[in-house]
């Protein structure tokens, strides 16, 4: 398949500040994001919406409820996860906020690669600057772009309020320290927040954040201005579950108490990491074995031409192209390559006229809302271009 694109000229910057969004054109996020557009008809675009939502129903129906210690083995959920896990999915009122769908525009249509179900980034690109560059390029007509992100999280923030009447409208977001990225995509769904009425937002980096199971100070905390602590009864942490497990056995201990006694909400949930595990493409393929939104997926390596990822590998790190000689023909390096390893059939991605390969990326906040495209020569990687999308 080949792309087609539109020229995009002109400076996003004027349409971002314009919106006092600065945050979402600072640092590298400008720069990276491509002056071209790819051109999508609207039954395309639909096709990739409605693949999504289809997806995210085939996830919630391949997990068994009540939750068996085999299928959390399986999926390789951290043990110490597993009360956390099985308490937000039996509970509506950890709700699920957003996540990104990864897939591939094939000639038999889209097919999943993965999904980033628990902390999924690209939020300022999607929501706001590939939108400005249409602005940029006098391309903003109306229906231009299928692009409801921001719309849909102000829904999902205000339905996870209502879930939650009990507690104080108070929401804490954390981030990894020393993130630009990070803290822009923490800002998009703070905005969302207070679109949705959430009265006090703070953020800061997840080390500046104190959690407490003593007495009155039972909860979990920020100062908001120095000297001056703040207790938050609703917890975004754009830090993943699987990370905290890790390298933070007794936080992980200390937010399951807290999530138990209903001292914090936290998102996403920790069940989110159900969907953000590898492990259940194969699960999905054995649930829905041949079905046209997926690909072929084994524990097992497969024959023929196929990728081999870790399961809970982050930016493209350590996914390997196996060719059908078995030989590795390209993997990305990475901190993953020690983790479970699970084996999909290779999708040829589309290209465009110099060669360079489209991954699209849906975001699901409720319902598919928004769609986004990486492109990159080789494997698509977190540093691979983002590019804006224009209906036609």
């Amino acid at each position: 398949m080949t792309i087609s694109l539109l020229p995009l000229p002109g400076d996003v910057s004027p349409a971002v500040q314009a919106l006092g969004w600065d945050w979402a054109i600072e640092d590298a996020c400008q720069n990276y994001v491509a002056r071209e557009a790819v051109q999508l008809t609207e039954a395309e675009a639909e096709a990739l919406l409605q693949a999504a939502d289809t997806l995210y129903d085939m996830l919630v129906q391949a997990i068994p409820d009540p939750i068996p210690d085999e299928f959390l083995q399986r999926l390789a959920i951290p043990t110490n996860l597993w009360e956390a896990v099985r308490h937000s999915w039996n509970d509506e009122r950890h709700w699920h906020l957003y996540g990104r769908f990864d897939l591939a525009l094939t000639p038999d249509g889209a097919k999943l690669l993965e999904f980033n179900a628990d902390t999924a980034t690209s939020l300022p690109e999607t929501a706001v600057v590939q939108w400005a560059s249409l602005v940029a390029a006098g391309q903003a007509d109306d229906d231009r772009q299928a692009n409801g992100l921001f719309e849909c999280l102000e829904d999902q923030f205000r339905h996870w309020r209502g879930l939650n009447q009990d507690r104080q409208a108070t929401l804490l977001l954390v981030y990894l320290p020393a993130s630009a990225e990070d803290e822009a995509n923490c800002a998009v769904l703070a905005e969302a927040a207070g679109a949705a009425g959430f009265a006090d937002i703070y953020t800061c980096p997840v080390d500046d954040m104190k959690v407490s199971l003593d007495g009155a100070d039972r909860g979990v905390w920020a100062e908001t201005v120095p000297g001056q602590w703040q207790k938050f009864d609703f917890l975004f942490k754009l830090v993943p579950w699987e990370i905290l497990a890790e390298e933070e056995p007794e936080l992980t201990a200390d937010f399951t108490q807290l999530l138990r006694t209903r001292d914090v909400v936290i998102a996403n949930p920790a069940y989110a990491l159900l969907f953000q595990s590898k492990a259940l493409l194969p699960v999905l393929w054995e649930a829905f074995p041949h079905h046209p939104l997926l690909l072929e997926s084994s524990f097992q390596p497969l024959t023929g031409h196929h990728v081999r990822k870790p399961l809970f590998g982050r930016e493209g790190q350590n996914v390997a192209e196996i060719e059908p000689n078995g030989h590795t023909a390209t993997e990305v390096p990475g901190e993953f390559g020690q983790q479970p390893q699970v084996y999909q059939r290779w999708a040829e991605l589309p290209t465009d006229a110099q060669g360079r390969r489209y991954q699209a990326g849906v975001f699901w906040a409720g319902e598919a809302c928004a769609i986004g495209f990486r492109r990159e020569a080789g494997l698509i990687t977190n540093l691979s271009e983002f590019v804006p999308h224009v209906l036609v």
